[in-house]
This record gives C-alpha cells, sequence and structure tokens, in this order.
C-alpha cells in the first residue's frame, strides 16, 4: 500500500444499483491503493445514489460528522404488495387487501408520517443486536424483537401516483429505513406496500450531482475528486 500522508480525504461517490457499499469501498481500495477507507451511511445493494467514502486514517476518524447528516431520498414503493425484506428483493407475502387507493388517500397518510415517531428498524438491516446484525439473523429464518427509535421525518413530497405504483421524495434524519418508512404506509394504507426503487439525492449539503463514477476514477486522478 502507498503512503497515506497526504492522501486523505473525503470522496462524493455516485453508487450504482448492484453492488454492495462494502463493494464500492474494495474497489476504491484498489484504485487509490489505500486500506484504511470507510463510508458514512450504507447503502443496500439494489439502491443507488450518493456515497460519501472516507480516504486514509485523517478522514476515517472524523467520518461521523457525516453520519448524522440529514439525507434525502427519492422512493419508489408498489402498494398492495408485501415482501419480508420490505423491498423487491425479499419473498413476497400475502397482503389483506389489494383494493386501489385514491390520491387523495395517499397524500393524507403521507402527512401522518411527517415529524418526530418511532420506527422499528426491518430484520433485514446491518442494524447489530447483540453483537450480530439483524440480516444474519433474518437469514437463519429468526426474527427477534427490536426496539422501536426515534426518527424525525423533515418532509414527505409526492412525485408522482398511480396505482400501485408510488413515487415519493423523502428529506429524514440520519438513522431512517426507507424500507421500513414503505412497510408503515403500506400498514396506514391498509394495503401493504414493499420498497423497489431507491436513490439517495443528498446527505446534508453534499448532492447527487456532485459525486463522481467510480469509472470516472483511477490511480492518476482519484485526489483530484478529495473533499
Amino acid at each position: 500500500m502507498i503512503a497515506e500522508k497526504n492522501k486523505s480525504g473525503f470522496l462524493l461517490i455516485d453508487k450504482p444499483s448492484g453492488p454492495t457499499s462494502h463493494d464500492i469501498i474494495d474497489k476504491l481500495r484498489r484504485i487509490t491503493g489505500i486500506k484504511k477507507i470507510g463510508h458514512a451511511g450504507t447503502l443496500d445493494p439494489f439502491a443507488s445514489g450518493l456515497l460519501i467514502v472516507a480516504v486514509g486514517r485523517e478522514a476515517t476518524r472524523e467520518i461521523n460528522k457525516f453520519v448524522k447528516l440529514d439525507k434525502i431520498y427519492e422512493a419508489e414503493l408498489r402498494l398492495g404488495a408485501k415482501s419480508d425484506t420490505h423491498d423487491r428483493t425479499g419473498n413476497k407475502q400475502r397482503t389483506k387487501s389489494k383494493e386501489q387507493k385514491t390520491q387523495e388517500q395517499v397524500t393524507k397518510v403521507l402527512g401522518l408520517f411527517i415529524g418526530r415517531q418511532e420506527q422499528v428498524p426491518p430484520m433485514y438491516s446491518a442494524k447489530k443486536v447483540g453483537g450480530k446484525k439483524l440480516y444474519q439473523l433474518a437469514r437463519q429464518g429468526k426474527t427477534i424483537e427490536r426496539w422501536a427509535e426515534e426518527i424525525e421525518i423533515f418532509n414527505i413530497e409526492l412525485l408522482d401516483y398511480k396505482w400501485p405504483e408510488l413515487k415519493i421524495k423523502i428529506h429524514s434524519s440520519s438513522g431512517t429505513y426507507i424500507r421500513a418508512l414503505a412497510r408503515d404506509i403500506g400498514k396506514a394504507l391498509g394495503c401493504g406496500a414493499l420498497l423497489t426503487e431507491l436513490e439517495r439525492t443528498a446527505i446534508g449539503e453534499y448532492k447527487l450531482g456532485q459525486a463522481s463514477q467510480l469509472s470516472e476514477l483511477n490511480s492518476d486522478n482519484w485526489q483530484e475528486n478529495l473533499i
């Protein structure tokens, strides 16, 4: 590995759908030649969007100041459907009702989720309980009790709706699970819902439009993109 002195900082990466957040880190280790790299907030493999990556020891020590920043997402939900992961990657489950919901009904329910509230983390998440990640237990067929945690939804904007597809923009506090939000919206509507697409467009003041594609970075130019 190359010397890390004077090669420490933060990269804004536009994560594509498919790879895990850890896959992105592995690729950046090969590009930069630096082992000490971490990210400020996991994106699920099927999700895309802004990932803030700390490169080098000095930057990784400062990563927590990014982790706690507010985030903005654009999400697509399918109403009248459910899965064990609360997204399209999971095993589909039966719903009690697939009655078509009006835009007025959807708008009213979305408004109920604005503000401070408690949210139960999904079993398929990287959150640790008793030293084990929840998704590891879920893959073993286990479901354990999870404590609800306080989050805040600052705003939900309805971008498009045509039953059963719903597209929304969410401005939320750190720690908010958008898959769990989809689950809870579906429950409030009485028809179920799952997350089909998710893109993170902002973390604090940092925007997706500022981010670099991994394909654009190489061993010669990556330092030019440090912030």
